[in-house]
């Protein structure tokens, strides 16, 4: 098999990874993706990192059945926990969402005061932290677990009282240091995010990891000769873990454009 023509693998812990997905589409409107939503084990960002591992590994052996030519971490929290494992256990290129929203938010910062959300998990882990001091150790990081945010999306609740009372309560801390810059860490949060500029004012920049990632995967493709080139018609599958109507019902909101069918995996097969 051709590598260019190899598909390239995603999964994340259930159905925010398609803001991912989606800007894949965007920017590598050649490729052929697979992807996997853990949706039977979901969430994982309550999780312990063991635990967040074990699944990690398993989602990477499942898209690996497909000859993928790279995975991506659609998820922050499997990023922040399992990455360093994945990378140990396997060949094949893995691209996590960290360090590219840690990249874009060190270029966008301009008085080096960054703030991040996302799960209890991935707060905890200081990964982002650990990623932009890596790249600039002046920066100082300001971090806020925002639980509520995930069920809210998964509700349709993106804008309107409730949601903006959640965000008000969350992002107060934020607001009082000062921020600039806020990384979405989370790959459900975009879908809030004119509800967080409201709250937080057209002074702060928010970074969406997903652009960012597209961009990281292009330059791995690339580095590893195995981009596809414009003349093939690219083929999407979505495989859930669990049952596959809620998943299809949210999808389309998180794509951007309707999902056709969505698979059962079988995990253990």
């Amino acid at each position: 098999m051709n590598g260019a023509r190899q598909p390239v693998g995603v999964f994340d812990s259930g159905i925010g990874g398609l803001t991912v997905v989606k800007a894949m589409i965007e920017g590598l409107p050649s490729e052929s993706i697979i992807y996997v939503g853990d949706t039977a084990r979901v969430p994982y960002g309550t999780k312990s990192k063991s635990t967040i591992v074990k699944f990690s590994l398993e989602n990477v052996e499942f898209l690996l059945r497909f000859g993928v030519k790279c995975i991506v971490i659609a998820c922050n929290t499997s990023s922040s926990w399992a990455l360093p494992t994945l990378r140990k256990y396997f060949k094949v290129p893995i691209v996590g969402v960290i360090r590219p929203g840690a990249f874009a938010a060190v270029r966008r910062t301009r008085h080096k005061r960054v703030g991040v959300i996302g799960t209890n998990a991935t707060i905890k882990s200081r990964a982002y932290e650990i990623a932009i001091h890596r790249i600039d150790p002046t920066i100082t990081v300001f971090s806020q677990a925002c639980p509520l945010f995930v069920p809210l999306v998964e509700e349709g609740w993106l804008n309107g009282s409730v949601c903006r009372t959640v965000a008000q309560r969350y992002l107060q801390p934020l607001k009082h240091r000062r921020i600039d810059t806020l990384i979405l860490g989370c790959t459900h949060y975009p879908l809030l995010a004119s509800t967080i500029q409201q709250v937080l004012g057209p002074g702060v920049t928010l970074i969406d990891s997903a652009e960012q990632v597209a961009a990281e995967v292009r330059g791995v493709l690339t580095g590893t000769d195995t981009l596809c080139d414009q003349r093939t018609t690219p083929r999407h599958r979505f495989f859930v873990t669990d049952e596959p109507a809620h998943f299809t019902r949210l999808g389309h909101r998180f794509l951007g454009r309707l999902i056709g069918s969505v698979e059962r995996a079988n995990m253990h097969a």
